[in-house]
């Protein structure tokens, strides 16, 4: 096994959450990284709060196992619905839109995100929270036709039809609401089409949740050399095979031990 230090643990079932490995990696390259592909329990936004709450537990209980200076749910649907209830050995965090300091540079906000995520009663409160009065300010978006340019590659290998879906999901946005002058990309995939949306909408301000939280987990983390371990589930639909193509074929350069969680 290769040996890591008081690592940062990073998991979701899906691709997304690579993108928070890297900028931990670029934010904090002397700090190991424990980077689990929980596709065994692919696709978390798809399963009930209880189903979510069980296999996300499994998760943190695994990772537990390396002794982690902190973990990372990199994955906004269940960062929203079910992080609250979990319990952690070592301190947890999410990636929960940043709605506030969206709303404090303008007009109204696009809540991007998964159909899960957008149409949860959860998302309602915690945007009626973040929001308060200025509510209606705040648009939660479906943009699981986004979050599919990703799974799909067609990001890396489709180009031009990528950029016309974003183009024409963009126009349709703000044919519906003019005012939107800022986003939130709630969905660890929506990163990765960082340079589609600014060419396709240039004016249009970008807030990736992610972000805030490499500034908490800095003072916990613990330098060590570097290292970025990478670990995958699987089952009968979804093998580790599979995803060691989809790395591939992102040009990601990470070898990947399977593991079973318990």
């Amino acid at each position: 096994m290769t040996s890591v230090r008081r690592p940062i643990a990073v998991f979701d079932a899906g691709l997304g959450s690579y993108s928070a490995v890297e900028l931990l990696h670029r934010s904090l390259p002397d700090r190991d990284i424990v980077y689990l592909a929980d596709r065994a329990s692919f696709p978390y936004g798809a399963k009930n709060r209880a189903e979510l709450l069980a296999v996300v537990d499994r998760a943190v209980r695994f990772l537990a196992e390396y002794e982690p200076s902190a973990i990372l749910l990199a994955s906004n649907a269940p960062s929203v619905t079910i992080l609250d209830d979990l319990h952690s050995p070592v301190p947890i965090f999410g990636v929960r839109p940043p709605v506030q300091a969206a709303l404090a540079v303008a007009r109204e906000v696009a809540v991007l995100g998964v159909r899960s995520l957008v149409e949860s009663a959860e998302l309602t409160e915690f945007l009626r929270q973040e929001a308060g009065s200025e509510l209606g300010r705040v648009h939660a978006v479906n943009a699981s036709v986004l979050v599919e340019l990703v799974e799909s590659g067609d990001f890396l290998f489709r180009r031009e039809h990528t950029a016309q879906v974003i183009g024409k999901f963009f126009d349709t946005l703000l044919d519906t609401h003019p005012g939107i002058d800022a986003a939130t990309l709630s969905s660890t995939h929506l990163p990765w089409l960082r340079d589609y949306i600014e060419r396709a909408r240039p004016d249009l301000q970008l807030f990736d949740p992610i972000e805030g939280v490499v500034d908490q987990i800095r003072p916990l983390s613990t330098p060590g050399s570097g290292t970025i371990l990478g670990l995958v589930t699987e089952n009968a639909r979804y093998p580790a095979t599979e995803f060691r193509s989809m790395l591939a074929r992102l040009e990601i350069d990470l070898e990947l031990e399977s593991v079973v969680i318990p």
